[in-house]
């Protein structure tokens, strides 16, 4: 919608340099693209102010034209919501249990999770969860680098300043320690990795 009013009119709303300039020249950029962590290790940042009704394969090829961003991975693409959902990081912790009451838990998307799969494992550690309190029993944690385990920190990571609803993605998961190029052998490679890291509970 904003692109449409005019060629500049990105660059005067969200793409606006206001305070911003390079530190070697003192020059100050046409338009800046802001860039924000969106977990705790670095890996993984959200491009703000970026939702559109573009499809993915048109984000991809926009996105790429910067050229910082030419040889990015990106693990998900904008798209145009408005959800309700708790600010997760400060009010719930790795097995979906309110910080103030554990005894509640709360799953789905009012958690910050995006998907029906994601909302479906939310349910599942709650349920885990509650049912191992239940027996006397401590709930097992999951592994971070499982699906679950990963998705299930990000909802708790306290370092998440601007908490977002986030879908399962490679980009939660903790890199390898070697250097794969190829990313099909590197998300297999990562996928298997999480396989062995399963256990199984008594």
């Amino acid at each position: 919608v904003m692109a449409r009013r005019g060629e500049d009119a990105l660059r005067y709303g969200p793409f606006k340099p206001v305070g911003l300039s390079d530190p070697t020249t003192g020059a100050r950029h046409y338009a800046v693209l802001q860039l924000r962590k969106d977990n705790a290790d670095g890996t993984l940042f959200n491009l703000v102010g970026c939702q559109t009704h573009l499809t993915f394969a048109a984000q991809k090829e926009v996105f790429s034209l910067i050229p910082a961003l030419k040889n990015a991975d990106f693990m998900r693409y904008g798209v145009m919501h408005r959800n309700s959902f708790l600010d997760a990081p400060r009010h719930l912790d790795d097995h979906f249990r309110l910080k103030a009451e554990p005894r509640i838990a709360f799953a789905g998307q009012m958690t910050g999770v995006e998907g029906y799969v994601e909302s479906c494992a939310s349910g599942y550690v709650a349920g885990v969860t509650k049912a191992y309190e239940l027996q006397g029993l401590q709930p097992p944690d999951f592994s971070p680098l499982t699906a679950i385990g990963s998705l299930s920190r990000y909802i708790a990571d306290t370092s998440v300043t601007h908490f977002q609803p986030m879908n399962i993605n490679f980009g939660l998961l903790p890199q390898l320690d070697t250097r794969i190029k190829d990313k099909q052998q590197r998300y297999q490679t990562i996928a298997e990795r999480a396989l062995a890291a399963l256990t199984i509970p008594d």
